[in-house]
């Protein structure tokens, strides 16, 4: 753990909440931030590991001069916490940049316990959420609107995240408050 600070489920919250600061802002924020309180008091964190959060291909470096997984070089992991073990397996599935076959995603999550698969779609949700608003945030208060051009993507990573139960009350309140169009 070597001093990393842990992806607690305020951390969660507050990350989980910047699709109520940037994106859905005029929709009720507590009634949001309540439904999360509930969704992330769900997870399963008997378990932690490193946590990189920015996991994803473009992060990754193939060296070929290595053997097995010294491989695999690693980019951008200066903001890496102790969490879920669902975590960055999300971002790899779930990459806001690139498609990764629904196949291969179902086939990963099939080798997972039923708890596993749970906190991996809650922490997904988590994920996309964080996502809209962030990319939100950068157009905003940054002028960067190059990031818009991948929130199809994510709204259809977060739609097909909330069709798990347990993600039910989450569902309705994204369908009430926060239209895909960027209009709250």
């Amino acid at each position: 753990e070597a001093g990393l600070e842990k992806y607690s489920q305020e951390k969660l919250l507050d990350e989980a909440a910047l699709l109520t600061d940037w994106y859905a802002t005029d929709a009720n924020g507590d009634e949001y931030k309540a439904i999360w309180s509930e969704l992330l008091a769900k997870l399963d964190n008997s378990k932690q590991v490193l946590v990189l959060r920015d996991y994803h291909a473009d992060n990754l470096i193939w060296l070929p001069k290595r053997q097995g997984l010294h491989k695999i070089g690693l980019l951008d992991f200066q903001d890496a916490v102790i969490g879920h073990p669902a975590y960055d397996l999300v971002s790899l599935l779930e990459d806001a940049r690139r498609d990764v076959s629904p196949q291969i995603a179902s086939n990963v999550l099939k080798t997972k316990a039923p708890d596993f698969v749970r906190d991996y779609f809650i922490l997904a949700a988590q994920r996309n959420c964080k996502i809209i608003g962030i990319f939100n945030r950068l157009k905003k208060r940054d002028g960067k609107d190059n990031y818009l051009k991948f929130l199809p993507r994510v709204w259809a990573h977060l739609r097909g995240d909330l069709e798990y139960p347990v993600l039910a009350p989450l569902k309705n309140w994204i369908e009430k408050n926060a239209r895909e169009n960027g209009e709250s």
